[in-house]
């Protein structure tokens, strides 16, 4: 099967693939993963303690501490890791016409969002290194409200000419 017939059905007659490339998986530490891995691993620690100290007063109680426990280490590694693994389970595809972001991540399965790529779609490129271009954005619920997501191909190698191939498309110049 060509890479073209794997498109039959998605793509439009006259849309034609620019590009595809994956993110840039490794792990990346920020100021906000700083944060979560110190909660998670105080977290888990307390856990800890209080496992020690109710297994000291005898009895199985101290094994209630053990999704507390697990909790702070999935809080530690996962604020860490989180994205680095995500993003190793995510393709791009930029077409003529539309941006595509496909993920294939256990327990969710497969998705493909398309996001078209208008004269009025807002591009904001940061050069990186790895360079990302956000294009589109999702509002995502939790229990006090939303928040904002930028949605966009993330930590790219060669963004300067997928963002030229973007701004073409907004011209109407797309190859």
């Amino acid at each position: 099967m060509s890479e073209a017939d794997s498109w039959e059905g998605i793509l439009d007659k006259d849309e034609k693939i620019l590009w595809q490339g994956m993110p840039d998986g490794r792990v990346t530490i920020r100021a906000k993963n700083i944060v979560t891995v110190l909660f998670g691993l105080g977290f888990a620690g307390f856990a800890v303690f209080w496992m020690v100290t109710a297994a000291r007063a005898g009895g199985q109680f101290w094994m209630f501490g053990l999704i507390h426990f697990g909790v702070g280490l999935a809080l530690a590694f996962g604020g860490a890791f989180g994205s680095a693994w995500r993003r190793r389970h995510t393709w791009y595809t930029l077409t003529s016409k539309r941006a595509f972001i496909a993920t294939d991540l256990p327990f969710r399965g497969r998705t493909l969002k398309s996001y078209p790529i208008t004269s009025s779609t807002v591009l904001d490129y940061d050069a990186g290194p790895p360079a990302s271009i956000m294009f589109n954005h999702e509002m995502r619920r939790r229990k006090n409200g939303h928040y904002r997501v930028d949605v966009g191909f993330e930590r790219i190698e060669n963004g300067a000419e997928v963002y030229r191939m973007m701004r073409e498309i907004q011209k109407g110049q797309a190859a």
